[in-house]
């Protein structure tokens, strides 16, 4: 159910070009805020774009170890995807496939900085609140222990209750906030879809109907995607035909909110792509590099072995339910 502070039936604001003034401070700052999460996408993209291509040319230096090792890891996709289709897992079985999945992927991009986004947009996990680890459970206090040790262990297991009671409540109010800007994107893409539907350009020209239709798919792909950002920027930038109202311009403050929320996640998104690789396998010394080679191509030459012994057997639902149950056993998300 839609949050009441985010009614589906209100108008929404039409969207406004960019040569053309703001006409209230709520849209001033709703454009704003869209160009602050534009900015910090690109910047997180180029930087991530550079640091791909930087692990591309080192894995390119060490040779072919590296190519066989990213084809055997791509190899995985296929068994694990047929998996999945095939029926006979649990679901338990099948967020374990789906996490391996997500993981080769992963592994893919982290170290050898390949693209492969959409293996990651397909099998990660929908955008939510954080979950937290229920606390560990505290080792009863031993009988001989002194009653102050005891009063103490006591007062920290209550203050790591109401942390954890204080952590819960937050990712509660954080999903009921979720929930409801999905609604909001739901109405965002409704009025984008009113206003750019192709069937608006039956009577246009060519031109004009491709433009539309184009304009089109970029409103799916960002509905399907639930970037309510690229929505509201595509909505920032037709004129307004209607002047604002109380409605709308509360409307545009609770989006520049969230806009605001998304910065935030951005910025810290950026932080830590800016950290340095303290492991980078090109970091160090001339020859602390020369002997971490010789280390990595004897891994890459043993992991490429594995996975193609491991590869075939994996079309087996016995012999993968049984790798499941193994990994499950060690704690491991990953092979």
């Amino acid at each position: 159910m839609a949050d009441a502070s985010f009614p589906l039936r209100r108008p929404l604001p039409e969207r406004q070009p960019a040569d053309e003034p703001a006409t209230s401070p709520a849209q001033q700052a709703f454009r704003q805020a869209i160009r602050a999460v534009e900015t910090l996408r690109e910047q997180l993209h180029a930087l991530r774009t550079a640091q791909a291509a930087t692990r591309q040319a080192y894995w390119r230096q060490v040779g072919p170890l590296a190519a066989d090792t990213v084809a055997a890891r791509r190899t995985l996709y296929q068994p694990l995807e047929a998996a999945l289709l095939g029926g006979y897992l649990s679901r338990a079985e099948e967020q374990q496939v789906t996490e391996l999945l997500l993981h080769n992927a992963q592994s893919l991009q982290e170290r050898f900085g390949e693209d492969e986004s959409a293996i990651v947009a397909r099998y990660a996990p929908a955008s939510g609140p954080a979950e937290f680890a229920p606390p560990a459970a505290r080792p009863p206090a031993e009988p001989e222990a002194p009653l102050h040790e005891q009063a103490a262990a006591t007062a920290r297991e209550r203050r790591q209750q109401r942390a954890q009671a204080a952590r819960e409540a937050k990712a509660r109010a954080a999903d009921t906030e979720g929930q409801a800007l999905l609604q909001n994107t739901k109405a965002a893409y409704r009025q984008l879809a009113r206003l750019h539907h192709p069937d608006r350009a039956a009577q246009a020209d060519a031109a004009t109907q491709q433009t539309q239709t184009e304009l089109m798919q970029r409103i799916t792909a960002a509905y399907a995607a639930g970037d309510l950002a690229a929505l509201l920027a595509l909505l920032a930038e037709a004129p307004v035909t209607t002047p604002p109202t109380a409605e709308t311009e509360a409307l545009l403050r609770q989006y520049t909110q969230a806009l605001a929320r998304q910065q935030a996640q951005l910025s810290q998104q950026l932080a830590a792509a800016q950290r340095p690789e303290a492991d980078a396998p090109w970091s160090g010394t001339e020859k602390q590099q020369r002997t971490r080679l010789r280390e990595i191509k004897r891994s890459l030459r043993a992991e490429t072995e594995y996975l193609g012994y491991l590869v075939p057997q994996l079309s087996e639902p016995a012999t993968l339910r049984g790798l499941l149950r193994e990994l499950a056993s060690l704690g491991q998300r990953t092979l």
